[in-house]
């Protein structure tokens, strides 16, 4: 006969080694991917590697408000064109985040209402992802597009806001290696 216990560890045995097989055989690793409508977390923080876009620091109104200029972007953490799109995103913060507010809005967020005033996010909001919308120091609309953009198009807007030498002017600027987090490195 076989001591007590004995059958109870040959059980928990067998059970740990089916779990392993198992594990091998079929892994479940988490994987995010940008090319799908996934959701994977916040977009962000997976595919731009910067947690701090969302929440943003300031509101629509209070940047108005303090007569920033405004970059307004709308977004769904579960859409591929938005998840692409993200790192453009923390680049115009990288570049622009100390004198304009960066504002990502999910659309899931806007409140459904018949009408909206040029204070609330859901005023400048067309119905797709992401969208771009880039307000001067006095509010006014100077930007406005849907769809993927370059960072250089949100730059040379930004430049004329800030009143800063067009690009061939000032220092070029180059795409390091990583596309996930890429940054922009001086040729100097």
């Amino acid at each position: 006969m076989f001591p007590i216990g004995f059958a109870s560890r040959v059980v928990s045995l067998v059970v740990v080694c089916f779990l392993l097989v198992c594990g091998c055989l079929f892994p479940t690793a988490a994987l995010a991917d940008k090319y799908n409508d996934r959701f994977d977390g916040n977009i962000f923080v997976v595919y731009a590697g910067n947690g701090s876009l969302v929440p943003p620091r300031l509101t629509l109104q209070q940047s108005l408000a303090r007569k920033m200029p405004v970059v307004l972007v709308y977004y769904l953490d579960d859409n591929s064109d938005c998840k692409q799109f993200a790192p453009v995103v923390s680049r115009i913060q990288e570049f622009y985040g100390g004198g304009a507010s960066i504002i990502p809005v999910s659309v899931d967020s806007i409140p459904m209402k018949e009408e909206y005033r040029p204070e609330e996010v859901g005023y400048y909001y067309r119905g797709a992802i992401p969208q771009t919308v880039i307000l001067d120091q006095n509010g006014n609309k100077v930007f406005d597009q849907v769809g993927q953009i370059e960072f250089e198009r949100v730059d040379d807007v930004l430049r004329e806001v800030f009143g800063l030498p067009p690009r061939g002017e000032s220092t070029v600027l180059r795409k390091s290696f990583n596309e996930f987090n890429s940054e922009f490195i001086s040729d100097n």
